[in-house]
C-alpha cells in the first residue's frame, strides 16, 4: 500500500505504507542505510553482496530501501561478509520488533527486559508459548485478511519474542491458560498436538510455570479477560491488557496492585504445574 506525500520541491512522492496504516518502520530504514554504507565501504555492489550471502539482488535492494525487514540469517551472513563486527546484529532485535502489529510494539520493548512476567490467557495459547504453526494459524484467521508477507513478518516477530524464555539473566515467567484455549482447535490436529507438546517442553524449564484453569472451575477473576502483570528491570510493576488489537499499558499503582491480587487468586484456583502437565499429556494422547 502507498500514499502520496508532498516533497520540499512541491512534487508528489509515493511513500510505502504498512498494512493497517502508517509509514514503514524507521528501524527498517535505519538498518537499510547502515547496510548500504557498509556495503559501499566494502566496495561491493548489491548484486555482489547478494551472491556472497545467498540472496537475490531484489532482496538486498529491498532491505537497503527499508521496504523489507532483514531476517536473522540475512543479518548474520551480511555481518560476516562485510566484516561489520556485529554492528548489524545489534539492530536485529529492533528490526524484528518492528514486524509486530503496531499496537503491540511499545509493550514488546518493555517485555524484552522484564524481571518477571505473569499472564492469564482465556482464549488462545499465549504468543510467547506458541509454535510457528499455531502462530501462523492465528494470523491466517485475522479479519480483515492479512497478506502472506505480513503473516510471515508477524510470525517471525512472535517467535523472536520467545527469546525471553531463555534470555540470560533468566526472567521469572508464569502462564495460566484456560482449558478452553487448549481445546480450541486452532489449525488442524497436527498443529494442536505440536502446540501441546511445546507447552510440556517449556513447562519443564526451571524459570517457567504453566498452569491450566480447568473448565469446571466456576467463577474466577480471569473471566473479565486476559491480562499481564510484570516487573521491569528497574523493578517497576506494570499491567497490560489487550482486546481487538487495542493494547494498554497500566501504570497506576492501585490498578497494577489489583491485577496482582487477581493473578494470585487465579494461581490458587488453577491446576498446579504437575496437574496441568498431566491434563496436557491427556490431550496429546487423545489425538
Amino acid at each position: 500500500m502507498s500514499t502520496v506525500r508532498e516533497t520540499r520541491s512541491g512534487r508528489a512522492a509515493k511513500v510505502k505504507k504498512e498494512e493497517g496504516g502508517g509509514d514503514l518502520p524507521g528501524a527498517w530504514a535505519a538498518y537499510g542505510r547502515l547496510l548500504q554504507h557498509l556495503r559501499k565501504g566494502a566496495g561491493l555492489t548489491q548484486q555482489q553482496l547478494g551472491e556472497a550471502i545467498g540472496y537475490s539482488l531484489e532482496q538486498v535492494a529491498s532491505v537497503e530501501q527499508g521496504r523489507r525487514p532483514a531476517k536473522a540469517a540475512f543479518t548474520q551472513a551480511a555481518d560476516r561478509v562485510l566484516e561489520a563486527g556485529g554492528i548489524l546484529e545489534v539492530l536485529q532485535d529492533e528490526v524484528d520488533r518492528a514486524k509486530l502489529p503496531r499496537f503491540f510494539r511499545n509493550f514488546a520493548v518493555i517485555e524484552a527486559e522484564v524481571v518477571s512476567r505473569f499472564s492469564f490467557d482465556p482464549l488462545l495459547v499465549p504468543g510467547l508459548l506458541q509454535t510457528e504453526a499455531y502462530a501462523r494459524a492465528v494470523f491466517a484467521g485475522h479479519c480483515p485478511p492479512l497478506s502472506a508477507e505480513i503473516i510471515d513478518q508477524h510470525t517471525e516477530a512472535r517467535l523472536s519474542r520467545q527469546k525471553l524464555l531463555t534470555r540470560v539473566p533468566l526472567a521469572e515467567l508464569s502462564f495460566i491458560v484456560s482449558e478452553e484455549a487448549l481445546r480450541n482447535p486452532v489449525g488442524d490436529a497436527e498443529v494442536m498436538r505440536g502446540q501441546w507438546q511445546r507447552l510440556l517442553e517449556i513447562g519443564a524449564s526451571r524459570n517457567v510455570e504453566v498452569q491450566v484453569m480447568p473448565v469446571a472451575s466456576g467463577f474466577h477473576p480471569g473471566l473479565n479477560g486476559p491480562f499481564v502483570v510484570l516487573e521491569t528491570s528497574e523493578h517497576q510493576h506494570l499491567g497490560y491488557i489487550e482486546s481487538q488489537e487495542v493494547g494498554c499499558v497500566i501504570r497506576e499503582p492501585a490498578e497494577v496492585s489489583a491485577f496482582g491480587l487477581r493473578y494470585g487468586k487465579l494461581r490458587s484456583q488453577a491446576l498446579n504445574c504437575a496437574e496441568s502437565a498431566r491434563l496436557i499429556e491427556r490431550l496429546v494422547g487423545e489425538t
